[in-house]
């Protein structure tokens, strides 16, 4: 029987899912992200890492990822995926589309992105219809991983921090500023590095300080991204990501105090794009 592969493509992880109506499979491989990488990487990950059995039979490739801003880079994907599967049928969408298929299916809704990086946009049921630019993350990247990596740097090493959180800091991580700053500018994967750092927030929850990190960056997003969409009052706000995921509660809280309603809080959104294209099979 014909299965479709679906793949899930963040900077960090990509979770590849062959579903049929009779069965599936999932695993979880490195990440991929066309606006930091080479198409050499793609490669890799397609020859080293995706060990799937029943290959053969996929009919039709659907691939949801970060960085896909642009048909330039829907065309390098799908070069690489048909030459490895010999598939001819490949949809690329954003891993914003990701979200939407994934959480509100095809009813309405304003869906956002927290995880490494960060993204938002209402979704009409059909296409994302207005969104916000991303700007990744040295310019944006509101609430996202690295936006709290570089506030949890920013604490201890302008010694904002109080004592035991400084002593914490320097017993996990080390006070090396130049090994950092090395790893942030110089080598490969900064984003992933900054965003590295939310574990010290996930792990000192209840602290005043982390606490104030944690919903100071989930205000910025809201401001600048949220409120910004008229149907934020009218549909329900979905999220998915890592970051949505671990601090759900101060999301629930802050969207109780801007009276906007909480959809769907997701980790990734893969069972729910596993669920969305099964029912389109059989339909």
């Amino acid at each position: 029987m014909s299965s479709i592969l679906i793949a899930d493509c963040g900077s960090s992880k990509t979770d590849w899912s062959i579903i049929s109506p009779d069965a599936q499979q999932t695993i979880r491989t490195n990440g991929f992200n066309p606006v930091h990488q080479s198409p050499e990487i793609l490669r890799a990950i397609l020859n080293d890492e995706v060990d799937l059995k029943g290959t053969k039979d996929i009919a039709k490739i659907i691939f949801y990822g970060a960085g896909v801003k642009d048909d330039s880079k829907k065309k390098l994907i799908q070069e690489e995926l048909s030459s490895f599967y010999q598939v001819s049928d490949i949809e690329v969408y954003s891993d914003l589309i990701a979200a939407a298929h994934a959480t509100c299916g095809d009813e309405k809704g304003v869906c956002c992105i927290l995880g490494t990086g960060s993204n938002s946009g209402y979704y009409n049921g059909q296409i994302i219809a207005h969104q916000n630019p991303s700007l990744g993350y040295i310019i944006g990247d509101e609430g996202s991983g690295t936006f709290l990596g570089k506030r949890v740097l920013q604490y201890f090493f302008y010694h904002t921090f109080d004592d035991d959180l400084m002593d914490m800091f320097k017993t996990k991580y080390g006070n090396d500023l130049s090994a950092i700053l090395h790893k942030v500018y110089k080598e490969p994967y900064g984003n992933k590095y900054l965003a590295s750092f939310t574990t010290f927030l996930a792990e000192n929850r209840g602290h005043y300080m982390i606490e104030n990190i944690i919903e100071d960056a989930f205000i910025d997003f809201h401001q600048r991204h949220i409120l910004k969409y008229r149907q934020s009052w009218v549909y329900p706000i979905h999220f998915v990501g890592s970051v949505a995921y671990e601090f759900k509660d101060v999301l629930f809280s802050l969207q109780e105090q801007y009276v906007v309603e909480t959809g769907k809080i997701l980790k990734n959104p893969m069972s729910g794009l596993i669920d969305y294209h099964l029912s389109k099979m059989k339909n």
